[in-house]
């Protein structure tokens, strides 16, 4: 036994019992014979470093992971990270771009781009994962993951062939979140909505037989050079007999029809709205509902975000190659040259081209340009089938989301959910498994060699020599031609440049685009366990004929769909018993993005829940309660933190703040009160060595006589069941907040208090052999309740209280034991708690000097309180400064009430009585004056309605402490007598 040092510091053991764990195997799933319990982290990006959410989100599930390994399970964590395609392509290419001279992706291949790109991922990347051991997660690193694995790439595109082969997965043309700074589609995650001042403009758009015009309002004017109808409501009586009619377009001077649709708000502007499809999302929904064909729909943008020719021609020369901003500007400025720009009268009277607006604006959160709803072709998985089964496993239970009230939101997006945009215009990435080839028609082939108005057919396969079978077979007719496979169009177009002749090969090349990370990610939870290798469940074929081109209807929901096993059908595991996994924990704001993703692959691959329980947390804001920005400098740093207070520290503060629902507000004080509890928990265990208290021999509580180790028994056994119903419930708060109160308050500063041994003359007593077995063994059921919340100190501690024959983090978890229970004893210390408790109050706030010793007279006092009284002389003496003393107290004293007797401490000669009746009284009515001037404050509403929310809070909690405050001492006055 190594005798703690006087000072606890935390960096001094966290790196090296972080070292030990994982050299010595201690995070591997080694229990061939236990039951199997499992949990995936959500794959942090390579690119990522650590932050305050990942905090809380990894801490959880250490918590978990933990537990399930104290408690007997063979507990695996599987680790990885995700490759983040547009945020590891940008790292690369902003670090080509600092060389000199400067580099750009394009003065590469995409093979040698690629390869730069995996060689900064084995320098550069992950270390994230270094800052996870610093937080102390228990994952099986030998077993690390990336979503780019060749046996996870492998899985990636089983999946997409699968379900293109299934009808699920095709090509469409649909508007798409899309990025022109970075050149891709985005997901709804990556666009960031910002409020910026912007300006609502009136518009006048002729009717085409000259009778008058129809009045519309737009933020973005430019957008209307590709307008294809103004839509008003049916039940608009102003608009009715235009319904039909149409509108010649100012500008482009271009016919679109006035159509009838629900979009239109009568009771908004002037009822009438203009319709770009081709740029607005909403709009894009009305031309569906018109029966425009998204092949018609009128895109007026290119990838940049600059204003291109739309198919009539009809855009002005002068219009063409600019931004969206040059072309507002331009649009309105000929608009009210022409007559067609409505002035915006203002309350002064004063005329405007537009009525200024505070504007939602979506902004790329990596690239920062500003959005736009773009019109291309993309791939899509048919999501609204395969979110039915997700559906059904969470309305039956068969996965149960915690807190419920995340399954009202839940079922309302899965319920209305869209297609699902999966290919994104990058490099790095999985690139999709689909060729293109010449289409077919009329027993002839032929294509023209542009991107906008290629006709082809599509080859899915995992690989090129499963393509090049595809098309052979698809071009047979024609045995003379060969097909031969190019990387890309661009590739096909210099090949054709370059040869003399090309007349007998048909050339087919492979999409450019690769998947987007969500995609790869929604696997997880099989595809890192070995999937397809190790014995998975195929998914059945969805019919003959399909997975070219458009999803025919049945691939739409109506074909038959493995349902999820009933709840108790649901005994059978596949890989290897880790699927499904046990729990899943994230953040609730990828609930759809990832979380329903899983949902949906896992039940269409596995046929079974990808896993039992989805646990989502909140978010950590700042102190005052504000979403955490960089823009707004309120960033907290974790590794900051773990450096000030150490990784327990923080870790514990996260747990005892999680409480289902709510999101956590930083509070560094917090933190720093979880450190203060750890060296709380040092000290203790220095007393314990110091008085030859050590390590426990047994699981069992040891026998015990005396009431104060029965009644300590009980507590710790009372703590053991209250921690298992909390972690079995998830309250993470709840089981910490236990732990917390049992070792600080029963443990530390009752329980050692307790069994102290006294002074006696110039020399310290020992404390008796029941006592140090019982103390050792309770900090042991400590240690082990604590170490998945702290396991640093936790294991420090372990083994500084003597010799182990293995480390804590593989100890037993504490069995609540009730035939240990003696419920005499417990409240009997209960009795003497609350008495010292009272004694201890009283003299307090009467001022009586710390060092009194005072008479305790008791009455009213049953044969039960007096016996106990007897028997805890010793304590109270030593606790409370006080000696049991018959008769009637005489003169001034301060009373307590403890149960039936009332017990009286005389104070004359101690205290000067009146000076201290006068000292109350005083305080008493300052106490008073200051309640009562907060109470009137909060009674006037005009202050409520005013002043800022934090400012009603804070006069709130003055209110409470000052009412208190008055309570207490009028309390104190009435002890006098």
């Amino acid at each position: 036994m190594s005798e703690l040092p006087k000072t606890f510091d935390p960096a001094s053991i966290e790196s090296r019992w972080y070292a030990h764990w994982e050299a010595s195997g201690q995070f591997r799933p080694d229990r061939p014979n236990a039951e199997p319990w499992t949990i995936v982290n959500p794959p942090p990006n390579v690119t990522g470093s650590l932050h305050i959410g990942h905090a809380l989100d990894n801490t959880l599930q250490d918590i978990l992971t933990r537990h399930a390994r104290l408690k007997g399970k063979d507990a695996l964590w599987v680790v990885g990270t995700d490759h983040a395609g547009i945020a590891t392509q940008m790292v690369v290419e902003r670090q080509m771009g600092a060389l000199t001279p400067p580099q750009k992706r394009t003065d590469m291949t995409r093979e040698e781009f690629v390869a730069k790109v995996w060689a900064w991922k084995e320098e550069s990347g992950g270390e994230i994962t270094q800052q996870l051991r610093r937080l102390g997660c228990s994952m099986d690193w030998a077993n690390e993951r990336f979503t780019m694995d060749p046996g996870f790439s492998k899985a990636v595109l089983k999946v997409f062939v699968d379900l293109h082969k299934q009808g699920l997965l095709y090509r469409d043309k649909r508007l798409v979140n899309w990025d022109p700074g970075l050149g891709t589609a985005i997901s709804d995650l990556e666009v960031e909505t910002r409020e910026i001042k912007g300006s609502f403009w009136h518009l006048r758009y002729p009717l085409e037989d000259g009778s008058g015009f129809i009045e519309v309002a737009t933020t973005r004017p430019e957008t209307m050079l590709a307008d294809m109808a103004v839509a008003v409501n049916a039940s608009d009586e102003r608009y009715t007999a235009l319904i039909g009619k149409q509108v010649k377009l100012p500008i482009t001077g271009r016919l679109i029809p006035i159509i009838a649709d629900e979009h239109a708000d009568p009771e908004l502007g002037s009822g009438a709205v203009k319709i770009t499809p081709g740029h607005d999302f909403n709009d894009f929904e009305v031309g569906k509902r018109a029966g425009m064909a998204a092949g018609s729909m009128l895109n007026m943008l290119d990838a940049k975000a600059r204003v291109v020719q739309v198919s009539d021609g009809l855009i002005p020369a002068e219009l063409l190659g600019l931004t969206t901003a040059e072309a507002r500007k331009a649009v309105v400025a000929r608009l009210k040259a022409e007559g067609f720009l409505i002035a915006h009268v203002d309350k002064d009277g004063e005329e405007h081209d537009a009525e200024p607006r505070t504007i939602q604006t979506p902004y790329g959160d990596r690239s920062g340009v500003v959005i736009e709803p773009w019109l291309t072709d993309q791939w899509y998985v048919d999501a609204k089938t395969l979110a039915q089964p997700a559906i059904e496993a969470v309305r039956t239970g068969a996965i149960d989301i915690v807190p419920k009230t995340w399954e009202k939101t839940f079922f309302n997006w899965m319920d209305n959910i869209q297609p699902w945009c999966v290919s994104r215009q990058l490099w790095w990435g999985h690139r999709i498994p689909a060729w293109f080839g010449p289409k077919i028609e009329r027993g002839r082939s032929s294509y023209e060699f542009s991107y906008e108005q290629r006709d082809t057919q599509q080859f899915v396969a995992i690989d090129k020599a499963g393509a090049l079978v595809l098309a052979e077979a698809a071009y047979a007719e024609f045995p003379n031609k060969k097909v031969r496979t190019f990387e890309s169009f661009e590739e096909v177009v210099r090949w054709e440049m370059a040869s003399p002749d090309t007349t007998d090969t048909i050339a087919i090349w492979q999409d450019s685009d690769v998947l987007d990370t969500w995609f790869s990610s929604a696997l997880w939870p099989f595809a890192t366990l070995g999937w397809p290798e190790e014995g998975a469940v195929p998914s059945p074929p969805r019919g003959e004929g399909q997975g070219e081109g458009q999803p025919s209807s049945t691939a739409l929901g109506t074909a038959p769909h493995p349902d999820p096993l009933p709840a108790g059908e649901r005994e059978q595991k596949q890989l290897g018993g880790r699927y499904p996994n046990d729990v899943l924990i994230s953040g609730f704001d990828i609930l759809f993005f990832w979380n329903a993703r899983m949902m949906m692959q896992g039940l269409h691959f596995m046929k079974d829940v990808p896993f039992r329980t989805l646990y989502l947390h909140g978010l950590v804001r700042a102190a005052d309660g504000a979403k955490m920005s960089k823009s707004k400098g309120n960033v907290v740093n974790p590794l900051g933190l773990i450096d000030t207070y150490g990784a327990d520290a923080l870790r514990f503060f996260m747990a005892a703040m999680e409480s289902q629902g709510r999101d956590i507000k930083m509070d560094e004080k917090r933190v720093e009160g979880y450190r203060n509890f750890a060296t709380k928990l040092w000290n203790a265990a220095r007393f314990a060595q110091a008085n030859g208290i050590v390590a426990s021999t047994t699981l069992e509580a040891p026998r015990a006589e005396l009431a104060v180790n029965k009644w300590i028994i009980a507590e710790t056994i009372a703590t053991v069941q209250t921690v298992d119903l909390a972690l079995a419930d998830y309250r993470f708060d709840g089981a910490a907040n236990a732990i917390y109160q049992f070792a600080w308050s029963r443990f530390c500063d009752w329980y050692l208090e307790l069994i102290k041994p006294q002074m006696v003359g110039d020399e310290r007593g020992v404390i008796d052999d029941e006592s140090k077995a019982v103390a050792g063994w309770v900090l042991d059921q400590i240690l082990v309740l604590l170490h998945p919340f702290m396991p640093f100190i936790t294991e420090e501690l372990w083994h500084a209280m003597g010799p182990r024959d293995h480390d804590l983090i593989v100890a037993k978890w504490p069995m609540a034991d009730a035939r240990a229970l003696d419920p005499e004893a417990s409240k009997e210390v209960d009795w003497l708690i609350r008495l010292v408790q009272e004694i201890r109050t009283a003299r307090n706030e009467l001022n009586v000097p710390p060092g009194a010793r005072l008479p305790l007279h008791v009455r009213d006092a049953n044969a039960t309180t007096l016996a106990r009284l007897e028997r805890q002389a010793p304590a109270l003496a030593r606790l409370a400064r006080v000696t049991h003393a018959d008769g009637e107290a005489t003169g001034g004293a301060a009373q307590v009430v403890v149960d039936e007797a009332t017990f009286v401490l005389p104070l004359e000669g101690v205290i000067d009585l009146d000076s201290e009746r006068a000292r109350l009284t005083k305080a008493i009515a300052a106490a008073e004056k200051e309640r009562d001037a907060l109470s009137g404050r909060l009674g006037n509403a005009s202050f409520i309605e005013r002043a800022k929310p934090e400012a009603v809070e804070k006069a709130k909690a003055d209110h409470a402490d000052k009412a208190a405050e008055a309570a207490r001492l009028q309390a104190a006055l009435g002890r006098l007598g």
